[in-house]
């Protein structure tokens, strides 16, 4: 486990109280870092202009997912804080390197990299470039060897994933204590794609959301060993249909469709991950979320104002960086109403969600 960089707590300009919007998003603290802003006013005490670069990784800027979020929070730091953003999407993995090196070669303030598949070129480049600021989402530098290296000049945007997780794994364990629509079997199903930390943070927050719940409810769950084989997603979804599996929550990317698609052949819901998946179809109830609009924002702020620092900063409901959407009118107010609750818990510090797969 990679030690936590502390770095400096930001002044009173940058905090905010903690807001649940309608649709149950939510956000948490960190150990590492004390920022807790998802903006500040343009109207604050002027602070220097600032020019982003952000770089994509090849799932380019309509992925739906992490490069969609990451541009969003740029242009929302754009107007709030003034700054000048500048995009390049890579076509193909070999565009990384020179895509950084663009940014860093114009002197640009902050360079954003998107995804755990840019860490070895942002080692390289930060490398050569140590005194440019560059952050990195979901992931952190690493060598030619794989093996993490942090950097005073990078900084590491991770979430805690356990948080969101908890948080639909409540809905889930709620729906199938009150039988509500076709949760009615008290049996529900997860799926991993590999198992690594991002992903079991996940998945174990679902289990104790859904235990905390329902104590009697049963949990079925695998991994498809694999992000990009949806074939085996399926497989593994519609073998804990037939053992009766009324919701399944997927944290596999392409496999993940593959699990979800098996729940919506045998018509039972599904919960997506990372971003809100409700555009694969109504039997997508909720989403466990990771808002990389907020971390973007949080990191652009920090290199404005002076307050930015490399190694992890790890982003929960005190930021609003986690969080869940429900996407379905199947789940009922009253257990929204309870995931909010939850949530407000989690940011306060009073249920914290393990980051390990309780047994089940």
């Amino acid at each position: 486990m990679r030690r936590p960089v502390r770095g400096p707590s930001l002044p009173s300009v940058l905090l905010l109280g903690l807001t649940l919007s309608a649709c149950g998003s939510s956000s948490a603290a960190s150990p590492t870092s004390t920022a807790t802003a998802t903006g500040a006013s343009s109207t604050a005490t002027p602070y220097p202009t600032l020019t982003v670069g952000l770089v994509t990784d090849v799932g380019g800027l309509h992925d739906k997912s992490f490069n969609r979020g990451a541009n969003l929070g740029l242009k929302a730091a754009e107007r709030q804080f003034g700054i000048t953003g500048n995009v390049v999407e890579s076509k193909r993995l070999s565009d990384y390197l020179p895509n950084l090196r663009r940014f860093a070669q114009q002197n640009t303030g902050l360079t954003i990299a998107v995804g755990f598949s840019m860490q070895n070129a942002v080692y390289q480049v930060a490398g050569e470039f140590p005194n440019d600021k560059f952050a990195l989402v979901d992931a952190a530098p690493t060598d030619a060897r794989n093996r993490v290296r942090n950097l005073s000049n990078v900084a590491n945007l991770f979430f805690k994933e356990q948080e969101s997780g908890y948080l639909v794994g409540v809905i889930a364990g709620l729906m199938e204590k009150n039988k509500v629509g076709k949760a009615t079997h008290g049996v529900i199903g997860y799926m991993g794609g590999v198992s690594i930390p991002a992903v079991d943070r996940y998945l174990a927050g679902y289990v104790a959301g859904a235990q905390q719940v329902d104590p009697a409810i049963k949990i079925l769950g695998g991994y498809a060993q694999s992000f990009e084989n949806p074939r085996v997603g399926l497989s593994i979804g519609l073998g804990q249909i037939n053992r009766h599996a009324d919701i399944l929550f997927q944290v596999a990317g392409a496999s993940g469709q593959g699990y979800l698609s098996a729940a919506q052949q045998r018509g039972v819901y599904g919960i997506g991950a990372d971003s809100n998946q409700r555009y694969l179809g109504p039997y997508i109830i909720a989403s466990a979320l990771k808002r990389i609009k907020v971390a973007v924002k949080i990191v652009i702020r920090q290199a404005q104002i002076g307050q930015f620092f490399g190694g992890d900063h790890r982003l929960g409901l005190a930021q609003q960086a986690t969080g869940f959407a429900v996407s379905n009118s199947i789940v009922p107010p009253a257990i929204v109403a309870r995931a909010r609750a939850y949530a407000r818990k989690i940011a306060a510090g009073s249920i914290v969600p393990p980051v390990r797969i309780p047994p089940h």
